[in-house]
């Protein structure tokens, strides 16, 4: 353990860590998970309660129906004790059956994830290729659906904001794309790393399943995820052909529209949820996405001013959530993130899959402001310095000065 372990008795032998302590706060600027906030640990800190009971039946009320202005859907929003990765299967199951058709867009690591998830549950993905510098294409998927005239494919799903890449679809535009097509493909979209962070509207955009996760912008620890869903969606399921328990909508819908779950919830995450959710609305949804806009284009102006490479090429696709940055010719990235660890007590994202050691992440969601960030712009730039990768000076105050002048602009 990087940051000291306690003693632990393992019978005749006691081990004691020997790494020194390291002061001051550890600077968590990985895209998820995020930083918990005080508050969230504090609600969390309740003792358990009976599942069964009237007092978790507030509880169960608040947050199903508290949840919704996030998604900004007025229909219901199932919540399961798992993972993004649970909400992707139970996004998949209850709507599709084994054999369907999808379309797919290879945006980044986590829609070739979900794409390989269809593949393993017997379903025939289509997946469109892309260079993973940029989001879904909505003109190439509204080709592909003008083409499939017999209406073979089911379920169009999309990432929202692919967290490996730094990457935005436009989901307004690709339902505009699927209405255009005049296709009636359920539409399936992942939010994980851009809910509560980038503005998102289910019930607008005409989604028919969003899926998101409780540990990067609704800043609680991991654990929870979730499947809003639309009429039309739940249409779908009553003819499903995958069988299913844990995952199933009907008993997930059927208790919780009593304010209970049809099994032993994660209660304590809840406590957190419901304390997330009024965090949210004392801030404002959209000062939420305004914050994130800022904290995205100050970063990006950082990593300008180095005279480095934002992995995104297309600057109506950057993300508001992180900022993936390629590392010069001859220079890895993991080599340069453990240099960052070592030195500043800085975590920043890793590579993945075919990125792996070539780009690095920060992460600027979550309960995150100007000051976290200009701090954690200042480890890496000292990194950079450290580990002899070729930059140029002054990404920190590029930062510095659009914060200054971005709250100069407030005070006229």
């Amino acid at each position: 353990m990087r940051f000291g372990s306690p003693r632990v008795d393992l019978g005749e032998k006691a081990v004691a860590s020997n790494t020194a302590r390291v002061a001051g706060r550890h600077f968590l600027q990985i895209p998820g998970p995020t930083p918990v906030p005080d508050r969230i640990l504090r609600a969390m800190d309740m003792p358990v309660i009976d599942h069964r009971g009237p007092d978790f039946q507030t509880l169960g009320h608040r947050v199903l129906d508290g949840v919704k202005s996030v998604f900004g859907c007025a229909g219901p929003v199932i919540i399961y004790p798992a993972s993004g990765t649970g909400a992707w299967e139970a996004a998949l199951v209850n709507v599709l059956s084994p054999g369907d058709q999808v379309l797919m867009v290879e945006t980044g690591h986590f829609a070739t994830l979900w794409n390989k998830m269809a593949l393993k549950l017997g379903l025939r993905p289509e997946f469109i290729a892309s260079d993973w510098r940029t989001g879904a294409d909505p003109q190439a998927i509204e080709a592909r659906l003008r083409a499939d005239t017999g209406h073979t494919i089911k379920a169009v799903c999309v990432v929202h904001n692919e967290t490996s890449t730094g990457c935005v679809s436009h989901i307004d535009q690709v339902r505009k794309a699927i209405d255009a097509a005049g296709h009636p493909a359920l539409f399936l979209v992942d939010t994980i790393s851009s809910l509560g962070s980038i503005e998102y509207k289910h019930d607008e955009w005409g989604v028919d399943v969003t899926v998101a996760g409780s540990q990067k912008g609704l800043m609680l620890p991991p654990g929870l995820s979730f499947n809003a869903v639309s009429e039309k969606a739940i249409a779908a399921s009553k003819t499903s052909g995958f069988p299913k328990l844990f995952w199933a909508w009907d008993e997930m819908l059927a208790n919780n529209g009593k304010g209970f779950f049809p099994y032993t919830p994660a209660t304590n995450l809840l406590y957190g949820l419901a304390e997330a959710i009024d965090m949210l609305h004392e801030e404002g949804l959209d000062n939420v996405y305004g914050r994130h806009d800022r904290l995205a284009e100050a970063t990006r102006l950082a990593v300008q001013a180095w005279g480095l490479e934002i992995l995104c090429r297309k600057p109506e696709d950057y993300s508001s959530s992180l900022t993936a940055v390629i590392m010069p010719e001859g220079h890895n990235a993991d080599e340069f993130r453990a240099i960052a660890l070592e030195h500043f007590n800085i975590s920043l994202g890793t590579g993945l899959s075919k990125l792996a050691g070539k780009v690095f992440r920060i992460g600027h969601l979550g309960d995150t402001n100007e000051l976290t960030i200009i701090g954690a712009l200042g480890g890496v730039e000292m990194a950079l310095a450290v580990a002899g990768v070729p930059h140029k000076k002054g990404g920190v105050q590029a930062a510095m000065d659009y914060f200054a002048a971005q709250a100069r602009a407030l005070r006229r």
